[in-house]
């Protein structure tokens, strides 16, 4: 493999996980062993992890920023979410927020579980 090559594979890889990174379409999975994250809503956004907006249209979804788009089917999903019904249950405490400016992360350190 010469240079140029390896440049291109590279730059191919790098620019494939920037548009990843972005997109945060997740599915309401029906079981807990469904999920790859579970999810509990807490009642007010400072017990958060991260502050959630739902996008109507997947293309505003920016998980980097709390922005979530839910998707129809679980084959479209970034991620497959389960809502606990008990806080200590859950990977991940969202807060639903009315506006997209006030959406983001609370806590950095859950960050790697919706990527």
């Amino acid at each position: 493999m010469n240079n140029i090559q390896l440049k291109i594979i590279v730059g191919s890889i790098l620019l494939l996980s920037v548009f990843q990174v972005n997109a945060q379409k997740v599915y309401s999975v029906e079981y807990a062993s469904q999920a790859d994250i579970k999810v509990f809503v807490v009642d007010y956004q400072s017990q958060a992890d991260v502050l959630v907006f739902k996008e109507k249209y997947a293309s505003n979804a920016d998980g980097n920023k709390g922005r979530w788009h839910f998707v129809d089917y679980a084959s479209q999903a970034d991620k497959k979410i389960y809502f606990v019904g008990y806080e200590s249950q859950a990977d991940l405490k969202v807060y639903f927020v009315k506006y997209n400016s006030q959406a983001g992360w609370e806590n950095s350190s859950k960050k790697h579980l919706l990527y």
